[in-house]
């Protein structure tokens, strides 16, 4: 793994400790794809350091549980007034 991948898999695995937002919110701050910062976190970050992915897949398993209740409301808003 090239040095600067590993750099930004670790700005981002911090990041969403720290901020404990979406993928997509970390997408949009590291100027990275979706799917580029979910590849970094549930990929690469496990071979960059395990102990930090054990914190990352309880954040990104939380957030896979909220995904209803957010467009849920998402919905609600949509349709309101």
């Amino acid at each position: 793994m090239k040095e600067y991948i590993r750099e930004r898999v670790m700005e981002i695995a911090d990041y969403l400790i720290a901020h404990k937002c979406t993928v997509r919110a970390v997408a949009d701050v590291f100027c990275v794809s979706k799917s580029t910062a979910h590849k970094d976190l549930a990929e690469r970050l496990p071979q960059v350091d395990p102990e930090r992915y054990k914190i990352i897949a309880a954040i990104l398993a939380n957030n896979w549980n909220d995904r209803y209740v957010r467009g849920g409301i998402s919905t609600h808003n949509k349709y309101k007034g």
